[in-house]
């Protein structure tokens, strides 16, 4: 049996970390600071954009803004694919409708009559936007139009007492029952309805929706609800474009709360 002396550990110096030199403590020290520079442009410039985004609006660039919802708003948003109405029918009943044609749009010579054009001539007509609805029970249809121009408030207000019948769309011109048309607020736009039978008989007169819903008026445009079904679908449509034209509301301030 032979013996032999166990070998004791070999302990050795861990090499010292390696230095950085002067050049790569400055390299090292311009990155962070690039970093934390690119970091707080990228909050700033988000910030700016967040107040851009918010900052009220003012009335006339807003309304100069609302001539280009024919080309830039989605077309489900002018012309919702369902409306209903509370109380608006005869004896206040619940109306609804729902889209069920849509027409591109197109210049105004082709939607709009000579009369029509007369009135627009000294203000400018932009596009023409139409749609056609039916009511829930299937018995009438309803023409709308869209038209932008390019006046201002104050002459837009004039053409209310200005608008005569318009053409319609979905139906010919010897169906049309009851009609409406005025300016849309907030917006450089008329904003037209023509109801009809939608079983295809032609009353003997148009008539406007004003008339035809009035307590004393007699016929069948009036007895039938033509003109509430127009003057309704107009105010339904009218509330969804001057939405889409009013100018975003101002951010409520921040409220920090004591301790």
């Amino acid at each position: 049996m032979t013996t032999s002396t166990p070998r004791s550990a070999v302990l050795v110096e861990p090499d010292p970390p390696p230095r950085r030199g002067p050049a790569r403590v400055v390299a090292a020290v311009l990155s962070g600071v690039l970093g934390a520079g690119l970091v707080g442009g990228a909050a700033i410039t988000a910030w700016n954009e967040h107040r851009a985004a918010h900052r009220p609006v003012a009335p006339d660039a807003a309304y100069r803004k609302a001539a280009t919802l024919w080309r830039d708003a989605p077309v489900d948003r002018l012309f919702p694919p369902a409306l209903d109405g509370r109380d608006v029918g005869p004896d206040g009943a619940d109306r609804s409708w729902t889209r069920i044609a849509l027409a591109p749009d197109v210049d105004c010579p082709a939607a709009l009559d000579a009369t029509w054009r007369a009135t627009l001539a000294d203000t400018g007509c932009a596009r023409v936007l139409r749609a056609t609805y039916i009511d829930s029970t299937r018995s009438s249809l309803i023409a709308v139009g869209l038209v932008f121009t390019t006046a201002d408030s104050a002459t837009m207000a004039g053409f209310r007492d200005r608008m005569t019948l318009p053409h319609a769309f979905g139906f010919s011109d010897s169906r049309r029952a009851a009609w409406t048309a005025n300016p849309v607020s907030g917006a450089p736009a008329i904003l037209y309805t023509v109801s009809a039978f939608a079983d295809g008989r032609a009353p003997d007169a148009p008539r406007p929706a004003e008339e035809a819903v009035r307590q004393d008026a007699t016929g069948v445009v009036a007895e039938s609800g033509l003109g509430h079904d127009a003057k309704a679908v107009a105010a339904e449509v009218g509330r969804a474009v001057a939405a889409l034209a009013a100018p975003p509301a101002s951010p409520a301030p921040d409220r920090k709360t004591r301790p």
